[in-house]
């Protein structure tokens, strides 16, 4: 006697990634078009706990916590400065390809940011280390970026969204071009 088994169909589900709203993108979009000199201020609160650790409070958030690893003296219960600023800037190109894709018209169903970046602080924070070094020579040397975009359009376009999100990301043109910078002591 003889059997068939009978094979149900498969179904494959596709998912896609929270979208953002297109017709307050759009508005938005249309406001910086009638003003392109307009600016925004982020403002942030350090507090240092001791040690290198410190909490920064933006608006009604959790902190954000700063540490430095141990072979830098810190205590290593949070990323450093440095990773802060890269996690930024990761944070930047999600947001400029989730735009641009929106814009296009374009479902995103993966968007991973990987950033890695050459920092140097021979200086020692200007605590005695390499006193020669000019402010160029410090800090990041070199940042890659690896965009992995999964979406309803062929990778060209995807591709091209990245290229366009990198271009106009406010944190990326802040780290590639030089900005008025001041420090002083608080009132």
């Amino acid at each position: 006697m003889s059997t068939t088994a009978v094979l149900e169909p498969v179904t494959t589900i596709k998912t896609y990634l929270r979208p953002i709203d297109g017709t307050g993108l759009a508005a938005f979009a249309a406001k910086g078009k009638a003003n392109p000199a307009s600016r925004g201020t982020n403002k942030v609160h350090t507090v240092m706990e001791g040690q290198y650790r410190s909490l920064s409070t933006v608006g009604n958030h959790a902190p954000v916590v700063v540490d430095e690893p141990l072979h830098l003296f810190g205590q290593d219960t949070a990323p450093a400065p440095g990773e802060i600023v890269l996690s930024g800037l990761g944070g930047c190109i999600a947001v400029g390809v989730t735009a641009v894709a929106t814009w296009k018209g374009v479902k995103l169903s993966r968007l991973e940011v990987f950033l890695e970046g050459d920092i140097g602080n021979p200086a020692a924070w200007g605590a005695g280390g390499a006193l020669e070094k000019t402010p160029p020579e410090m800090g990041f040397q070199a940042i890659r970026v690896k965009v992995l975009v999964e979406g309803d359009a062929p990778r060209e376009v995807l591709d091209e969204i990245v290229k366009h999100a990198n271009y106009y990301s406010p944190v990326a043109n802040s780290m590639r071009n030089p900005i008025p910078f001041e420090i002083s002591l608080a009132d």
